[in-house]
């Protein structure tokens, strides 16, 4: 089987990019500072008119705590049926209980929205204190892809975790390993893992405009560099 690189892209010029770098997927979202949001109708028509590469969309209506209200997920059960209606190849999502458990009916129902969509439940997961049995449950939903840093800041640091959940998952699921995924880092997670798709960013902070005062709408912009996704990729197929 061969080795997967997605990308976590916050913009149309990210997925650009990420696609010219020889990305295999693409993860769109928006306010990827913020862990990322749902990104707007406009980026998603435009990502999907620019892009060959399969285009998965992140379903989040706000940053912050998995644990959504009938509002929240009412808005995410609309993104979803939007994002199949604009003909995405997929989506990224995951609701939690207040006791720190996949919220499965909450879930369902989303699933349910996304039909025929593949499905990736998102890192909520590592915010799951009993990991080995929200694996269960996401596998139970029919989810077919789960990102996660085995419950640590980032998948370097929760590789032995990551190994013990492709393990688990025995191949009725495929266990992404992200954050913290750099050219220095993924050849070691090939290794030591036995994931066969992984999930990066590949950004670099952008400069400021000349112009820029220094006001609080001059936020740090990050985007995705195709050179890094370059380096991703060969080190991927060297791996």
């Amino acid at each position: 089987m061969s080795l997967t690189l997605e990308i976590c892209a916050g913009s149309v010029q990210s997925a650009v990019a990420a696609q010219a770098g020889g990305a295999h997927r693409i993860e769109l979202c928006q306010s990827l500072e913020q862990g990322g949001i749902t990104p707007s109708y406009g980026t998603i028509q435009q990502v999907l008119a620019q892009l060959t590469i399969p285009v998965f969309v992140l379903i989040r209506p706000r940053p912050g705590n998995f644990v959504y209200d009938a509002e929240e997920l009412a808005i995410m059960a609309a993104d979803i049926r939007q994002c199949r209606a604009l003909g995405c190849a997929g989506v990224v999502l995951g609701v939690l209980d207040t006791a720190g458990r996949v919220d499965f009916a909450a879930c369902q129902m989303l699933m349910e929205a996304a039909g025929p969509l593949p499905v990736t439940f998102h890192r909520a997961f590592d915010a799951c204190p009993d990991q080995r049995q929200a694996l269960e449950d996401i596998i139970s939903l029919g989810c077919h892809r789960l990102l996660t840093s085995g419950g640590q800041p980032t998948a370097p640091h929760g590789q032995q975790q990551l190994a013990a959940l492709v393990q688990q998952a025995a191949g009725r699921i495929s266990i992404m390993p992200g954050s913290g995924v750099t050219p220095a880092t993924l050849q070691e997670l090939v290794r030591h893992t036995g994931a066969r798709e992984f999930h990066a960013s590949a950004k670099r902070l952008l400069p400021p405009p000349p112009a820029a005062k220094g006001t609080e709408f001059d936020a740090p912009r990050w985007e995705t560099d195709a050179t890094i996704v370059r380096e991703l990729v060969a080190r991927l197929e060297a791996a």
